[in-house]
């Protein structure tokens, strides 16, 4: 990516993957700073951009994020970069975090973040925008702590949180500001697995594994998307104009060459393999 913020590559069987990696002031790491994967309007820059090619790849089943090295996903917005910034030069940078996230909310491609460390403020405002979020086995924190600093989670949080886990514990979590383990934000359904894995290259692995089932042929890209469609879209409006949309999307899916073969190859007793057409 142009700011060297992200990593971005694609596997031989389709996943994308977007890899945050910067330092505390959110600059390019350098061999003796620690990976904290902080954010700046550079480092979005290079996620919308990374997000915009998954989206037109049609090779692209899976979007896969997640942070560079052992420690953090991402600490969220470089507190010394905001501390450079005018208030309304922090309301547009707010403003083109949430495009963002909602151009990834709304690619209908499924997207997984892979939380390898600690996952604290805009880091979980990220992940939060993922469809599947899956986290590393550890001593590591998740929460939105804004309030300490005499802010909100301003990218999405409190929007994202109170749909993710309801408004009785979304707030709770927010007005405290406290941070809390995985395995108590799998309790509350914020993620949805922990793998106890062996180490950071083990943990890619694994979620790379589970990510290739939704890959092209084994799985119909086409209709998971369409899926991702209704509930991103759905929800947001009354049930009745929802099944609509669920109708339309199924409609088109009846008419897909995946539609075809899913039922050519229960007919015929076989595998599918899909095209994502």
């Amino acid at each position: 990516m142009p700011n060297n913020l992200v990593n971005y590559g694609v596997t031989d069987n389709g996943i994308a993957i977007i890899e945050l990696i910067s330092d505390t002031d959110g600059k390019p790491l350098s061999d003796d700073r620690t990976s904290v994967n902080t954010y700046t309007r550079e480092m979005w820059e290079d996620i919308d951009q990374a997000i915009l090619n998954a989206r037109f790849d049609g090779d692209v089943s899976v979007i896969l994020l997640t942070g560079h090295g052992e420690k953090f996903f991402s600490a969220g917005a470089s507190i010394n970069y905001l501390n450079t910034l005018s208030p309304r030069y922090k309301y547009f940078f707010c403003l083109h975090a949430n495009e963002t996230l909602s151009r990834l909310e709304q690619t209908p491609k499924l997207v997984i973040a892979a939380l390898n460390g600690h996952t604290v403020g805009g880091g979980l405002e990220i992940a939060m925008a993922a469809d599947i979020r899956i986290a590393h086995k550890g001593n590591f924190q998740i929460g939105l702590p804004e309030v300490s600093l005499g802010v909100l989670a301003g990218t999405g949080g409190t929007a994202r949180l109170a749909r993710l886990v309801g408004k009785a514990r979304a707030m709770e979590i927010m007005v405290t500001g406290r941070k809390f383990s995985f395995e108590e934000a799998r309790d509350m359904d914020l993620i949805h697995d922990i793998y106890d894995s062996v180490g950071l290259e083990d943990f890619r692995t694994d979620v790379l594994d589970y990510a290739g089932q939704f890959t092209l042929p084994l799985a119909a890209a086409k209709a998971i998307g369409n899926i991702k469609r209704s509930v991103q879209s759905g929800i947001e409006i009354p049930l009745e104009y929802h099944l609509a949309l669920e109708r339309e999307l199924q409609s088109d899916l009846f008419q897909s060459e995946d539609a075809k073969e899913g039922i050519a190859s229960y007919v015929e007793r076989r595998t599918p393999r899909f095209k994502g057409k």
